[in-house]
């Protein structure tokens, strides 16, 4: 979620606009039609698809996995990167947007690579955990309810391949996380989930203060 790049300054991020790759038609068309809805700012800014996409061809990623589609920008950003054996198994619970979505897929001829999962995320991951041999993922984007960040973050190591990578968003939370007593519950778990995450020694991670705060962590 999130538009912009939490207290980076707007003419600088302008000039990081101009500077970057082109989206695709598809993306572009579907993020200028989602800027018209309700609950526009819950979507990746355009530099945080790129570097979604950078990611999955830099770690060559086949299998991923996607928790919080909202309208599919993020998951046709991944997708379009994808090997033509390249799989999206995308987790959400809300039909209105992912139809927005499924159509977006079609369009640019990815829908093929996307197993939509409608239905609360944790049964999801739940299903996927009773899978023999268990499922191996090479990447994992989280970008859903704040207060099940710690689940979804548990249940997903699980389902990752040694040297995959999970890719944890909002971790800045528009700055609140810096607060000494938020009021937030949202905030309260979010400061939790990174302070805990930092001491991990079950990953390797990197903060990147893109969008409103990315955290990559690597299984070791």
């Amino acid at each position: 979620m999130g538009q912009g790049i939490t207290g980076f300054d707007p003419s600088l991020y302008v000039y990081l606009q101009s500077i970057s790759a082109e989206e695709s038609v598809y993306l572009a068309q579907l993020r200028r039609e989602t800027a018209h809805l309700p609950g526009s700012p819950m979507q990746i800014s355009p530099e945080q698809a790129q570097f979604l996409g950078l990611l999955i061809s830099l770690t060559g990623a086949k299998q991923v996995l996607e928790i919080g589609v909202f309208r599919g920008y993020s998951t046709l950003a991944m997708a379009l990167q994808l090997p033509s054996d390249g799989q999206i198994i995308a987790c959400d619970q809300d039909p209105n947007a992912t139809a927005i979505a499924k159509e977006y897929w079609q369009r640019a001829g990815m829908a093929e690579k996307i197993d939509l999962r409608l239905g609360p995320a944790l049964a999801t991951l739940e299903q996927l955990a009773g899978i023999k041999p268990l499922p191996q993922f090479d990447l994992i984007f989280i970008d859903a309810d704040k207060r099940n960040y710690p689940h979804y973050y548990e249940a997903g190591l699980k389902l990752l391949r040694p040297g995959g990578l999970v890719v944890i968003d909002n971790v800045l939370w528009h700055g609140k996380v810096a607060e000494v007593a938020p009021q937030e519950p949202q905030t309260r778990v979010l400061q939790e989930f990174n302070r805990d995450l930092a001491r991990d020694a079950r990953v390797q991670i990197g903060v990147i203060p893109l969008g409103d705060g990315m955290t990559l962590a690597v299984k070791k």
